[in-house]
C-alpha cells in the first residue's frame, strides 16, 4: 500500500504543477483532463497526511506512556484513529474505473410486454432525467422510437457532467451499474379487468468516449447509409435523406440517428454512438482476459436476467444485486436513486476490498 501512495502523491505533485503551466492552461482539454485526475487524487493525499499525523501521535503517545503510566490510557482512542485513518486511505487506494471521469451514453429499450413495457421505457426515462437533474447534469436525447401510448420502444440520451465533477461523481461512475434488465410489476393500463402483469425494458450504459485517440475508426471499414427521418423530428421528417446508419462492418455493430434535421448532424452522432461501443467492446475484452469482467449488461431483454424490479402495488424497489430493498418506489421513480445506486457502490468496493485484501495476504 505505501509503495502505491508514493507514486500517487508524486503524481499529485506534477499535475499541481501542470496546473500552474500557461502551456497547460492555454490548452483546454488538456487542462479539463488535469483538473480531473487532480481532483481524484487529492482524497487521496488528504487521506494519507491524516494517516501520517494519526500514526505520529500514537507514537508520541506510546513514547510518553513508557515514561509517565497516565499516558497509557490515550493510546487506545489513538489506535483506534488510526486504524479509521488507515481504512480511509485503503479504500482510496481501491483499483478505480479508469472511465469514471467520463460522461455516458444511455439506452433504453422495451422488452417483453409490448405496450406496456413501451410505457415502462419511458417510465425509467423521466427517472434518469429527474435524477440529471438532481445532479445538475446535462441530458440529450439522441434517437427515439415512440409508442402509440405515449412511451419509447427504444431511446438513447447522452448524459454529461457540467464543471468537473467530484470524484466518483461523474455520470459513468454512478450510472454503470443501471445496466440490466429493469422488471415492472403492476396493472396496465391497458388492462381493463384490473390484473398485474411483469414486462420488463433493458437498459445499456456506455461511457462517452468523444474523439479519444485510442478508439481508432478506420474509415474503410464504415458501410454508410442515408435514409429518409420518420416520425417526429421537425420539418425535414420525410422530405429529405437525412437519417444515417452506420455498420463498422469488422465488428457488426450497427449504429443510426435520426433526431437530427441534418445528414451530417446525424453522421456526427451515430459515430458518437459507435465510438462509444466500441470502446466498450475493448474494455469488456481486457476485463475478460484479466478475469476481471465488468458486471455484465444484458443483451436480451428477457425477466430472467434481472437486475431490479419496480413493483407499484407494494410502492417497493428491489434490487437483486445488493438486496436493497425499499418501499418508496414513486420517490425512486421521481429521480430519487442514489440510494439504490449507493447500494451497488458499497457492493462493488466490498468485492475489490476483499480481492485487494486477498492479493496483499
Amino acid at each position: 500500500m505505501i509503495e502505491s501512495v508514493e507514486a500517487l502523491l508524486a503524481e499529485h505533485a506534477e499535475l499541481e504543477a501542470a496546473l500552474a503551466d500557461p502551456e497547460v492552461i492555454g490548452d483546454h482539454d488538456r487542462l479539463r483532463d488535469v483538473n480531473r485526475r487532480y481532483a481524484r487524487l487529492t482524497p487521496v493525499v488528504t487521506a494519507h497526511r491524516q494517516h501520517e499525523a494519526a500514526l505520529g501521535d500514537l507514537e508520541a503517545a506510546r513514547e510518553l506512556a513508557e515514561e509517565d503510566p497516565a499516558f497509557a490510557e490515550e493510546v487506545p482512542p489513538l489506535e483506534e484513529a488510526v486504524a479509521a485513518a488507515e481504512d480511509r486511505l485503503r479504500r482510496l487506494l481501491i483499483p478505480r474505473d479508469p472511465d469514471d471521469d467520463r460522461d455516458v451514453l444511455l439506452e433504453i429499450k422495451a422488452g417483453e410486454g409490448g405496450e406496456e413495457s413501451a410505457l415502462f421505457a419511458g417510465d425509467l426515462l423521466r427517472m434518469y432525467l429527474r435524477l440529471a437533474e438532481k445532479h445538475g447534469w446535462k441530458v440529450e436525447v439522441l434517437e427515439s422510437t415512440e409508442s402509440d401510448l405515449g412511451g419509447y420502444k427504444d431511446v438513447r440520451v447522452a448524459v454529461s457532467a457540467t464543471g468537473t465533477p467530484q470524484p466518483g461523481e461523474a455520470p459513468w461512475a454512478r450510472l454503470k451499474y443501471e445496466g440490466g434488465v429493469h422488471r415492472v410489476q403492476r396493472v396496465p393500463v391497458t388492462e381493463s379487468q384490473g390484473r398485474i402483469h411483469t414486462s420488463a425494458a433493458g437498459v445499456w450504459v456506455m461511457p462517452d468516449v468523444g474523439d479519444v485517440a485510442e478508439v481508432e475508426i478506420d474509415s474503410n471499414d464504415l458501410k454508410i447509409d442515408v435514409y429518409r427521418s420518420s416520425g417526429p423530428g421537425g420539418q425535414s421528417v420525410n422530405t429529405t435523406d437525412s437519417a444515417v446508419r452506420i455498420t463498422h462492418q469488422p465488428t457488426g455493430l450497427v449504429v443510426s440517428c435520426q433526431n437530427e434535421k441534418s445528414q451530417l448532424q446525424n453522421k456526427e452522432q451515430a459515430m458518437r454512438v459507435l465510438r462509444a461501443r466500441l470502446h466498450q467492446m475493448a474494455m469488456d475484452e481486457k476485463a475478460a482476459a484479466e478475469a476481471e469482467v465488468r458486471a455484465s449488461q444484458v443483451r436480451t431483454v428477457d425477466r430472467s436476467e434481472r437486475i431490479r424490479t419496480y413493483n407499484f402495488p407494494e410502492n417497493r424497489i428491489s434490487d437483486h444485486r445488493t438486496g436493497y430493498k425499499a418501499h418508496q418506489l414513486d420517490a425512486v421513480l421521481d429521480g430519487a436513486l442514489d440510494p439504490v445506486i449507493d447500494s451497488a457502490v458499497a457492493a462493488d468496493e466490498a468485492a475489490k476490498l476483499a480481492a485487494l485484501a486477498g492479493d496483499e495476504g
